[in-house]
């Protein structure tokens, strides 16, 4: 019996009104919001596992947005079925096999191709949460597209030495009591990354916080969590105006 990999609760979350919009990009549909003012700079969002349309997925884009970026979560999934709540754990390896966070390098180029044809985009970040965390630690070893990233408690992936070698620079964001992603595991990448990595690179591990903590918007928080999702958001954003 495989423990639950997401301890956060889905279930009992505030309604958020988005404030942007839906586009539909040759096969795929994607939920985009733009700052007020023309910028050339873009980000691009990786969903978890809950999809596109998750509220919280959608509250982060129009938080990056209000930061001057057009901000843009496709559904990697390709309009199949995201994970739901109600789904059954010991069913998770096999939905994964079919959700597979390295194989968005399609997706990410149709999308790059609209960010920079129909938006103007110059300079493209990318962040990803969980799931979205992993796309985004093979995208940055895959696309030199892609300015800079962070990778929100993406599992880490040992296939290779390959695995290190990031094209620009990336940030690694985790929660220290995620069960999902031992210690040892993070010990482990950046090691790797201080042996292989040629860009900048950052890990953080934000203390107490559990697999999914950054997502929550402020009326879900619980207070004492609240400090280090703030700085965890702050951080995030701060490495990508650093670099796009």
């Amino acid at each position: 019996q495989m423990a639950d990999p997401f301890l956060y609760d889905t279930g009992r979350r505030s309604k958020y009104g988005c404030l942007g919009h839906e586009v539909q990009i040759e096969h795929i549909k994607a939920y985009v919001c733009r700052p007020s003012f023309f910028t050339d700079k873009a980000v691009i969002v990786v969903h978890d596992i809950f999809g596109w349309l998750f509220p919280d997925t959608r509250y982060i884009v129009d938080l990056i947005a209000g930061h001057g970026y057009v901000t843009i979560c496709p559904d990697f999934f390709k309009g199949t079925e995201p994970w739901k709540t109600t789904d059954h754990w010991a069913d998770f390896a096999d939905w994964m096999k079919h959700h597979d966070p390295m194989k968005v390098d399609k997706e990410a180029d149709v999308v790059l191709k609209y960010l920079k044809e129909q938006c103007g985009a110059k300079k493209i970040g990318i962040v990803g949460f969980s799931w979205g965390g992993m796309a985004v630690h093979h995208l940055m070893l895959k696309n030199p597209q892609l300015t800079a990233g962070v990778s929100l408690y993406g599992r880490i992936i040992r296939d290779s030495e390959e695995r290190y070698n990031l094209l620009n620079p990336t940030f690694f964001i985790f929660g220290e009591k995620d069960h999902t992603i031992s210690y040892d595991q993070i010990a482990l990448l950046e090691e790797k990354l201080k042996q292989y990595c040629k860009v900048a690179y950052k890990i953080k591990v934000y203390p107490g916080q559990v697999h999914g903590f950054a997502q929550l918007k402020p009326e879900d928080m619980k207070p004492d969590d609240k400090p280090y999702i703030e700085e965890a958001r702050k951080d995030m954003i701060d490495w990508i105006k650093m670099f796009v």
